[in-house]
């Protein structure tokens, strides 16, 4: 079956790049029961998006396709030209920062809304902090992280 789903998601994918018209080499590999598919191309700001959130729609309708296709959901990591590190580092180095200003002011802070993908890194980033805490707050698309001082 995983590769009946390597295969679909292989298909989908140049479907969908190619409906687009977008000139892309992707490669995918299976990793933790996840496909992990690497997009290269001339112009990754197209399938980008602003903070990322163009690649998050063509994962989910990735998925959809191929969950229709198949049955069952796919796990599926999308990266275009290394933005997915790079944005983890920038998410990571932001997380740093507010957990510091925290810790000196003695004040929460709020980061800006994020995707559940996100939030799940800074949670993740500042849980062996021992002097702060993180929490999601809002709804929707207006969803956050609060961090603060532990009690």
């Amino acid at each position: 079956m995983e590769e009946k789903k390597l295969k679909s998601v292989e298909e989908v994918l140049g479907e969908i790049l190619g409906s687009l018209g977008i000139e892309a080499n992707f490669k995918l590999e299976e990793k933790q029961e996840a496909v992990f598919v690497s997009i290269e191309t001339p112009t990754p700001g197209t399938l980008i998006g602003y903070h990322g959130r163009t690649l998050s729609a063509l994962k989910r309708i990735l998925s959809l396709i191929v969950y229709r296709r198949l049955g069952e959901w796919p796990k599926i990591i999308l990266d275009v030209d290394g933005y997915r590190q790079k944005r983890e580092e920038a998410l990571k180095r932001m997380a740093f920062s507010a957990a510091q200003k925290v810790k000196f002011s003695g004040q929460q802070q709020e980061l800006p809304p994020m995707s559940s993908e996100e939030r799940r890194i800074v949670h993740l980033t500042l849980s062996g902090d021992s002097e702060v805490e993180t929490e999601s707050r809002g709804e929707g698309k207006e969803r956050r992280v609060v961090i603060k001082p532990k009690k």
